[in-house]
């Protein structure tokens, strides 16, 4: 009989697992799996167990393709099995590709006369998943909030920031959820961060790799009114619960997705768009609504020199005459504009009502997640 050992975590089995075990047992005749106990998983993961140790092993021994199960209680990183392994003498110690600890079982195997057998990555059976992935699946919301921009766009990006400049946004309602989405999607409104964070994603690092900033899954993660600094990655410096803006804020669906990884090159004010931010950080902590209109004409002044199409309200676009009456006091493009929704800020909530009677509008509000 050839023994085959494997060892591992295995703190949340899925079906990854199963095509290991699968593929460990087809190098002999008989398989023991190892998983580390929940003191071993404490000191070396910082994480406590899934299951009890009782339950996890009854689950790893039912499966057909296991015919012992260990439990390893070692302290040495990347041999807990040590005791069990030398005990039991396998013929074959098998791993996968990524092994961190190639040197100390191969060393290991040696005491015993085991082969240390390197699986090949073969085509998955399943939609490759980890543990990690999985706790956060199980940890993301049901719901996740949008977000509007008043200023400081594209100094979230790593390499446009500026160590004068600030973000100054803030989570909208009504949420979306990954059975409801209830606005235009490609729309400036932070989408795919808040799809990152609903299938447990960090949504962060989901954006930076496809080139454009963190504001998106930031604030969509804090919520709030808030202000962060431009850099890296997301640093809080203010966060308040958006009454400054409650009740006066609406959208505007200009009719055009827009993609902003497309965007990211172009030609732009950064200079205009820090002082913008600067003017929006001033009244976010001053609690200034009148000063938070003006750093929002400040951020539209640099997206109409982008060439973005004028909005309604500006006197230069055929359908300013629609908002007569409504008293809008500043619009932008959100997002990376040419396309996408605009955000508008209102005298008050009648105005703010009386303009998303209007085709194209919509009112929507700060959001702020309970403690």
């Amino acid at each position: 009989m050839t023994r085959v050992f494997v060892s591992g975590c295995y703190d949340i089995l899925h079906a990854g697992h199963v095509q290991f075990f699968r593929e460990a047992r087809a190098q002999g005749d008989h398989l023991t799996v190892c998983f580390a106990s929940s003191d071993v998983l404490w000191l070396h993961k910082q994480r406590r167990s899934s299951l009890p140790d009782d339950h996890k092993r009854a689950l790893l021994a039912a499966m057909e393709s296991v015919d012992e199960v260990v439990i390893g209680g070692g302290q040495e990183e990347g041999l807990d099995f040590k005791e069990h392994f030398l005990r039991l003498r396998p013929d074959v110690l098998a791993v996968t590709e990524d092994d961190k600890y190639g040197k100390l079982k191969r060393e290991l195997c040696a005491q015993v006369g085991a082969r240390y057998v390197v699986l090949p990555k073969t085509p998955p059976q399943f939609s490759p998943i980890s543990t990690t992935q999985i706790v956060r699946w199980i940890q993301a919301p049901q719901e996740a909030p949008l977000r509007v921009d008043f200023a400081g766009g594209w100094l979230d990006v790593p390499r446009f920031s500026r160590g004068d400049g600030y973000v100054v946004n803030c989570a909208i309602a009504p949420m979306v959820s990954l059975r409801s989405w209830l606005y235009e999607q490609n729309a400036g409104l932070g989408g795919s961060g808040a799809w990152a964070l609903l299938n447990g994603r960090d949504g962060v690092t989901s954006e930076l790799d496809l080139g454009v900033g963190w504001q998106d899954p930031a604030i969509i993660s804090e919520t709030g009114l808030c202000v962060w600094r431009s850099g890296q990655r997301p640093s809080l410096e203010l966060k308040t619960d958006g009454s400054l803006v409650h009740g006066r804020l609406a959208l505007f669906w200009s009719g055009q997705p827009h993609c902003t990884p497309d965007l990211t090159d172009g030609a732009r004010n950064y200079d205009a768009i820090v002082q913008a931010s600067r003017i929006a950080r001033q009244a976010a902590w001053q609690q200034d609504y009148l000063l938070l209109c003006g750093a929002v004409r400040a951020s539209y002044e640099v997206q109409r020199a982008e060439g973005m199409a004028p909005l309604p309200g500006d006197q230069a676009a055929a359908r300013h005459e629609t908002l007569t009456g409504c008293h809008p006091l500043a619009w932008k493009y959100c997002g990376g504009g040419f396309g996408g929704y605009a955000v508008y800020l209102f005298s008050d909530q009648i105005g703010r009502d009386a303009a998303c009677k209007l085709p194209g509008f919509r009112a929507v509000e700060p959001y702020v997640a309970p403690h």
